[in-house]
Protein backbone atom coordinates (compact mmCIF):
# COMPACT_ATOMS: atom_id res chain seq x y z
CA UNK A 1 0.00 0.00 0.00
CA UNK A 2 1.32 3.19 -0.91
CA UNK A 3 3.05 5.33 1.89
CA UNK A 4 -0.15 8.48 1.48
CA UNK A 5 -2.69 5.42 1.76
CA UNK A 6 -1.24 3.72 4.57
CA UNK A 7 -1.35 7.51 6.39
CA UNK A 8 -4.90 7.68 5.98
CA UNK A 9 -5.29 4.12 8.17
CA UNK A 10 -3.14 5.49 10.55
CA UNK A 11 -5.09 8.86 11.01
CA UNK A 12 -8.31 7.05 11.07
CA UNK A 13 -6.91 3.87 13.37
CA UNK A 14 -5.98 7.32 15.84
CA UNK A 15 -9.08 8.79 15.86
CA UNK A 16 -10.96 5.89 16.67
CA UNK A 17 -9.52 5.15 19.71
CA UNK A 18 -11.03 7.32 21.75
CA UNK A 19 -14.71 5.52 20.51
CA UNK A 20 -12.88 2.20 21.44
CA UNK A 21 -12.78 1.04 17.25
CA UNK A 22 -9.32 1.02 17.12
CA UNK A 23 -7.22 -1.84 16.23
CA UNK A 24 -3.31 -2.18 17.21
CA UNK A 25 -1.46 -1.77 13.33
CA UNK A 26 1.47 -3.95 12.33
CA UNK A 27 3.85 -1.73 9.24
CA UNK A 28 6.01 -3.75 7.45
CA UNK A 29 8.55 -2.60 4.92
CA UNK A 30 12.35 -2.43 3.96
CA UNK A 31 14.35 -0.57 5.84
CA UNK A 32 14.90 3.17 4.72
CA UNK A 33 10.89 4.12 3.26
CA UNK A 34 9.58 5.99 5.99
CA UNK A 35 7.31 3.68 8.54
CA UNK A 36 8.78 5.69 11.33
CA UNK A 37 7.76 8.71 9.83
CA UNK A 38 4.66 7.88 9.40
CA UNK A 39 3.68 7.39 12.70
CA UNK A 40 5.68 10.39 13.62
CA UNK A 41 3.65 12.41 10.96
CA UNK A 42 -0.04 11.34 12.28
CA UNK A 43 1.10 12.41 15.77
CA UNK A 44 2.08 15.91 14.79
CA UNK A 45 -1.14 16.16 12.61
CA UNK A 46 -2.94 16.14 15.98
CA UNK A 47 -0.24 17.51 18.23
CA UNK A 48 -0.15 14.73 20.53
CA UNK A 49 3.01 12.79 22.18
CA UNK A 50 4.42 10.13 20.46
CA UNK A 51 6.20 7.26 22.68
CA UNK A 52 9.02 5.69 20.86
CA UNK A 53 9.81 1.85 22.17
CA UNK A 54 12.64 0.25 20.43
CA UNK A 55 11.65 -3.27 21.54
CA UNK A 56 14.91 -4.82 20.11
CA UNK A 57 16.54 -2.82 22.72
CA UNK A 58 14.18 -4.29 25.74
CA UNK A 59 14.46 -6.71 28.48
CA UNK A 60 11.49 -8.32 28.79
CA UNK A 61 11.10 -6.57 32.67
CA UNK A 62 11.54 -3.18 30.80
CA UNK A 63 7.83 -3.68 29.79
CA UNK A 64 6.41 -5.76 32.36
CA UNK A 65 7.72 -3.77 35.34
CA UNK A 66 10.25 -4.42 38.42
CA UNK A 67 8.77 -6.68 41.42
CA UNK A 68 9.16 -5.18 44.47
CA UNK A 69 7.57 -6.25 47.88
CA UNK A 70 4.46 -4.15 49.52
CA UNK A 71 3.99 -6.22 52.81
CA UNK A 72 3.10 -10.16 51.85
CA UNK A 73 2.67 -8.74 48.29
CA UNK A 74 4.77 -8.90 45.54
CA UNK A 75 3.94 -5.93 43.27
CA UNK A 76 4.98 -4.57 40.12
CA UNK A 77 6.31 -1.09 39.56
CA UNK A 78 5.14 0.51 35.87
CA UNK A 79 6.99 1.09 33.91
CA UNK A 80 7.53 5.40 33.25
CA UNK A 81 7.78 4.71 29.39
CA UNK A 82 4.10 3.62 29.04
CA UNK A 83 1.51 6.05 28.71
CA UNK A 84 0.20 7.50 31.43
CA UNK A 85 -2.58 10.37 30.83
CA UNK A 86 -1.75 12.87 33.76
CA UNK A 87 2.10 12.97 32.07
CA UNK A 88 1.60 12.65 28.73
CA UNK A 89 -1.85 13.78 28.03
CA UNK A 90 -5.60 12.13 27.11
CA UNK A 91 -4.53 11.25 23.67
CA UNK A 92 -1.19 10.06 22.09
CA UNK A 93 0.31 7.34 20.06
CA UNK A 94 2.38 3.95 21.33
CA UNK A 95 4.92 2.85 18.71
CA UNK A 96 6.74 -0.12 19.10
CA UNK A 97 9.22 0.25 16.65
CA UNK A 98 11.70 -2.99 15.65
CA UNK A 99 9.20 -5.38 16.72
CA UNK A 100 10.20 -8.20 14.49
CA UNK A 101 13.81 -7.52 15.68
CA UNK A 102 13.30 -8.00 19.30
CA UNK A 103 13.48 -11.75 21.00
CA UNK A 104 11.15 -13.80 21.99
CA UNK A 105 11.15 -13.36 25.45
CA UNK A 106 10.09 -9.50 24.88
CA UNK A 107 7.41 -9.77 22.21
CA UNK A 108 5.96 -12.70 24.55
CA UNK A 109 5.88 -9.65 27.24
CA UNK A 110 4.01 -7.28 24.63
CA UNK A 111 1.13 -9.64 23.96
CA UNK A 112 -0.90 -8.70 26.44
CA UNK A 113 -0.21 -5.08 25.86
CA UNK A 114 -1.25 -5.25 22.23
CA UNK A 115 -4.49 -6.83 22.30
CA UNK A 116 -5.58 -6.45 26.24
CA UNK A 117 -4.02 -2.84 26.49
CA UNK A 118 -2.81 -3.73 29.76
CA UNK A 119 -0.20 -5.07 31.53
CA UNK A 120 -1.55 -6.36 35.66
CA UNK A 121 -2.86 -3.31 36.89
CA UNK A 122 -1.38 -0.99 34.31
CA UNK A 123 -4.09 0.05 31.26
CA UNK A 124 -2.54 2.20 28.34
CA UNK A 125 -5.27 5.17 28.16
CA UNK A 126 -8.32 5.06 26.26
CA UNK A 127 -7.46 7.81 24.08
CA UNK A 128 -4.34 6.53 22.42
CA UNK A 129 -3.55 4.59 19.69
CA UNK A 130 -1.03 1.78 19.55
CA UNK A 131 1.27 1.41 16.31
CA UNK A 132 3.90 -0.85 15.30
CA UNK A 133 6.71 -1.34 12.44
CA UNK A 134 9.29 -3.59 11.32
CA UNK A 135 11.32 -4.83 9.20
CA UNK A 136 10.48 -8.18 6.61
CA UNK A 137 12.52 -11.08 6.77
CA UNK A 138 15.31 -11.42 4.24
CA UNK A 139 15.88 -7.31 4.34
CA UNK A 140 19.41 -7.73 5.41
CA UNK A 141 18.80 -6.45 9.25
CA UNK A 142 18.32 -8.75 12.83
CA UNK A 143 14.60 -10.35 12.81
CA UNK A 144 12.72 -13.18 14.03
CA UNK A 145 9.52 -14.61 12.91
CA UNK A 146 6.87 -13.01 14.56
CA UNK A 147 4.86 -15.41 16.64
CA UNK A 148 1.36 -16.11 15.23
CA UNK A 149 -0.33 -15.05 18.43
CA UNK A 150 1.45 -11.65 18.24
CA UNK A 151 0.60 -11.55 14.83
CA UNK A 152 -2.97 -12.10 15.20
CA UNK A 153 -3.18 -9.39 17.34
CA UNK A 154 -2.65 -6.95 14.65
CA UNK A 155 -3.75 -5.63 11.71
CA UNK A 156 -1.20 -5.40 9.08
CA UNK A 157 0.37 -3.33 6.23
CA UNK A 158 3.02 -3.27 3.72
CA UNK A 159 4.55 0.24 2.88
CA UNK A 160 5.40 0.57 -0.32
CA UNK A 161 7.55 3.62 -1.42
CA UNK A 162 5.14 5.94 -4.23
CA UNK A 163 7.11 8.67 -6.07
CA UNK A 164 4.26 11.22 -5.91
CA UNK A 165 3.80 10.97 -2.24
CA UNK A 166 7.84 11.35 -2.04
CA UNK A 167 7.81 14.63 -4.01
CA UNK A 168 4.65 16.01 -1.89
CA UNK A 169 6.21 15.39 1.01
CA UNK A 170 9.65 16.67 -0.38
CA UNK A 171 7.74 20.18 -1.19
CA UNK A 172 6.37 20.60 2.04
CA UNK A 173 9.63 19.90 3.62
CA UNK A 174 11.35 22.14 1.49
CA UNK A 175 13.70 20.12 0.44
CA UNK A 176 16.05 20.75 -2.66
CA UNK A 177 14.35 21.05 -5.66
CA UNK A 178 17.19 19.49 -7.96
CA UNK A 179 17.03 16.12 -5.95
CA UNK A 180 12.80 16.27 -6.95
CA UNK A 181 13.51 17.04 -10.68
CA UNK A 182 16.16 14.53 -10.39
CA UNK A 183 13.99 11.60 -9.17
CA UNK A 184 11.07 12.91 -11.75
CA UNK A 185 13.54 11.84 -14.16
CA UNK A 186 15.04 8.55 -12.29
CA UNK A 187 11.74 7.54 -10.74
CA UNK A 188 13.62 4.00 -10.09
CA UNK A 189 16.04 5.07 -7.99
CA UNK A 190 13.81 6.12 -5.27
CA UNK A 191 14.08 2.86 -3.53
CA UNK A 192 16.48 0.48 -4.96
CA UNK A 193 17.07 -2.03 -2.26
CA UNK A 194 18.83 -5.15 -3.15
CA UNK A 195 19.62 -7.67 0.32
CA UNK A 196 21.62 -10.07 -1.60
CA UNK A 197 24.35 -7.50 -2.55
CA UNK A 198 24.49 -6.55 0.77
CA UNK A 199 24.56 -2.78 0.01
CA UNK A 200 26.18 -0.29 2.98
CA UNK A 201 24.36 3.05 1.30
CA UNK A 202 21.60 2.54 -0.97
CA UNK A 203 18.89 4.38 -2.51
CA UNK A 204 15.32 5.08 -0.64
CA UNK A 205 13.40 8.04 0.74
CA UNK A 206 15.18 8.69 3.97
CA UNK A 207 18.91 8.29 1.92
CA UNK A 208 17.32 10.89 -0.58
CA UNK A 209 16.43 12.81 2.41
CA UNK A 210 19.98 13.02 3.77
CA UNK A 211 21.03 13.50 0.05
CA UNK A 212 19.50 16.49 -0.48
CA UNK A 213 21.04 18.10 2.99
CA UNK A 214 24.73 17.37 1.41
CA UNK A 215 23.24 19.14 -2.02
CA UNK A 216 23.08 22.50 0.35
CA UNK A 217 25.96 21.85 2.41
CA UNK A 218 28.44 21.37 -0.26
CA UNK A 219 26.98 23.30 -2.88
CA UNK A 220 29.85 25.00 -4.93
CA UNK A 221 32.32 22.32 -3.70
CA UNK A 222 32.01 20.03 -6.61
CA UNK A 223 34.08 17.42 -4.76
CA UNK A 224 33.07 17.44 -1.53
CA UNK A 225 29.41 17.11 -3.03
CA UNK A 226 30.16 14.34 -5.15
CA UNK A 227 31.27 12.34 -1.74
CA UNK A 228 29.03 13.69 0.41
CA UNK A 229 26.08 12.22 -2.15
CA UNK A 230 27.57 8.80 -2.90
CA UNK A 231 28.00 8.47 0.89
CA UNK A 232 24.17 8.65 1.17
CA UNK A 233 22.44 6.85 -1.80
CA UNK A 234 25.74 4.82 -2.87
CA UNK A 235 28.31 5.23 -5.91
CA UNK A 236 26.07 4.88 -9.02
CA UNK A 237 23.20 6.98 -7.71
CA UNK A 238 25.48 9.80 -6.12
CA UNK A 239 27.11 9.85 -9.03
CA UNK A 240 24.11 10.50 -11.32
CA UNK A 241 22.83 12.96 -9.06
CA UNK A 242 26.05 14.82 -9.24
CA UNK A 243 26.36 14.53 -12.76
CA UNK A 244 22.50 16.12 -12.85
CA UNK A 245 22.41 18.81 -10.64
CA UNK A 246 25.62 19.95 -12.94
CA UNK A 247 23.07 20.04 -15.62
CA UNK A 248 20.44 21.95 -14.72
CA UNK A 249 22.61 25.30 -14.75
CA UNK A 250 21.67 25.21 -17.84
CA UNK A 251 17.87 25.31 -17.61
CA UNK A 252 15.37 28.48 -18.12
CA UNK A 253 15.61 30.99 -15.53
CA UNK A 254 12.37 30.05 -13.34
CA UNK A 255 12.01 33.72 -11.67
CA UNK A 256 11.49 34.88 -14.98
CA UNK A 257 9.09 32.75 -16.21
CA UNK A 258 7.12 33.42 -12.87
CA UNK A 259 6.97 36.76 -13.88
CA UNK A 260 5.59 35.68 -17.34
CA UNK A 261 8.66 36.70 -19.04
CA UNK A 262 9.24 34.79 -22.54
CA UNK A 263 11.38 31.52 -21.53
CA UNK A 264 11.85 28.89 -24.25
CA UNK A 265 11.21 24.92 -23.03
CA UNK A 266 14.65 23.46 -23.06
CA UNK A 267 15.05 20.40 -25.74
CA UNK A 268 16.41 18.11 -22.93
CA UNK A 269 14.52 15.65 -20.63
CA UNK A 270 16.24 16.35 -17.46
CA UNK A 271 16.26 20.15 -17.60
CA UNK A 272 12.61 19.54 -18.00
CA UNK A 273 12.41 17.94 -15.37
CA UNK A 274 14.09 20.26 -13.52
CA UNK A 275 12.41 23.00 -14.71
CA UNK A 276 9.16 21.69 -13.32
CA UNK A 277 10.42 20.88 -10.24
CA UNK A 278 11.93 24.47 -10.00
CA UNK A 279 8.50 26.08 -10.73
CA UNK A 280 6.95 24.24 -8.16
CA UNK A 281 9.29 25.04 -5.24
CA UNK A 282 8.96 29.08 -7.01
CA UNK A 283 5.03 28.80 -6.62
CA UNK A 284 5.36 27.20 -2.66
CA UNK A 285 8.19 30.61 -2.03
CA UNK A 286 4.89 32.95 -2.89
CA UNK A 287 2.35 31.06 -1.28
CA UNK A 288 -0.34 33.61 0.84
CA UNK A 289 1.98 36.73 -1.03
CA UNK A 290 0.12 39.61 -3.29
CA UNK A 291 1.99 37.63 -6.20
CA UNK A 292 0.81 34.00 -5.91
CA UNK A 293 -2.10 34.32 -8.38
CA UNK A 294 -0.13 35.59 -11.25
CA UNK A 295 2.58 33.56 -10.59
CA UNK A 296 0.22 30.49 -10.66
CA UNK A 297 -0.91 31.37 -13.94
CA UNK A 298 1.92 32.75 -15.66
CA UNK A 299 3.69 28.59 -14.50
CA UNK A 300 0.31 27.22 -15.82
CA UNK A 301 0.89 29.13 -19.36
CA UNK A 302 4.17 27.41 -19.58
CA UNK A 303 3.23 24.20 -18.78
CA UNK A 304 1.33 23.93 -21.79
CA UNK A 305 4.57 24.97 -23.85
CA UNK A 306 5.92 21.58 -23.09
CA UNK A 307 6.40 18.99 -26.83
CA UNK A 308 4.96 16.07 -24.45
CA UNK A 309 2.21 17.04 -22.65
CA UNK A 310 2.46 14.47 -19.57
CA UNK A 311 5.31 16.34 -18.37
CA UNK A 312 3.00 19.17 -17.93
CA UNK A 313 0.36 17.22 -16.54
CA UNK A 314 3.22 16.22 -13.88
CA UNK A 315 4.06 19.68 -13.22
CA UNK A 316 0.20 20.74 -12.61
CA UNK A 317 -0.10 17.85 -10.43
CA UNK A 318 2.56 19.04 -8.12
CA UNK A 319 1.83 22.12 -8.11
CA UNK A 320 -1.58 21.17 -6.83
CA UNK A 321 -0.61 18.99 -4.51
CA UNK A 322 2.05 21.68 -3.58
CA UNK A 323 -0.64 24.93 -3.44
CA UNK A 324 -4.54 23.58 -3.29
CA UNK A 325 -7.26 24.08 -4.90
CA UNK A 326 -5.84 27.89 -5.65
CA UNK A 327 -5.03 26.23 -8.86
CA UNK A 328 -7.58 25.38 -10.45
CA UNK A 329 -9.12 28.52 -9.63
CA UNK A 330 -6.67 30.48 -11.64
CA UNK A 331 -7.65 32.02 -14.88
CA UNK A 332 -4.91 29.77 -16.95
CA UNK A 333 -5.86 26.42 -15.82
CA UNK A 334 -9.21 25.65 -17.62
CA UNK A 335 -7.89 26.74 -21.33
CA UNK A 336 -4.53 24.37 -20.03
CA UNK A 337 -6.52 21.55 -18.17
CA UNK A 338 -8.81 21.60 -22.50
CA UNK A 339 -5.34 20.77 -24.11
CA UNK A 340 -4.84 17.57 -21.77
CA UNK A 341 -8.47 16.69 -20.90
CA UNK A 342 -7.55 12.72 -21.72
CA UNK A 343 -4.36 12.64 -20.10
CA UNK A 344 -5.16 14.12 -16.66
CA UNK A 345 -7.06 11.48 -15.51
CA UNK A 346 -4.17 9.34 -15.45
CA UNK A 347 -2.25 11.49 -12.82
CA UNK A 348 -5.41 12.22 -10.82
Amino acid sequence: MRTSEVYAVLNQEFLSAESGQHTPVMLWGPPGIGKSQLVAQVAAQHDVTMIDIRLSQMEPTDLRGIPFRSENRVEWAIPAMLPDATRHGARGILFLDEITSAPPSVSAAAYQLILDRSLGEYAIPEGWAIFAAGNRQGDRGVTYTMPAPLANRFSHYEVEPHLDDWVAWAFAHNVDERLIGFLRFRPELLFEFDAQRNPIAFPSPRSWEFAGRALSKFDGRPRLMLGGLQACVGAAPGLELHAYVESVTRMPDVHAIARGECQDVPEELDLQYAVASALVAQAIRVKKKPEENSTLDFILAYAALFPQREMGVMLVSDLHRAMGAGVTQAANFKPWARQVLDLMFDHA
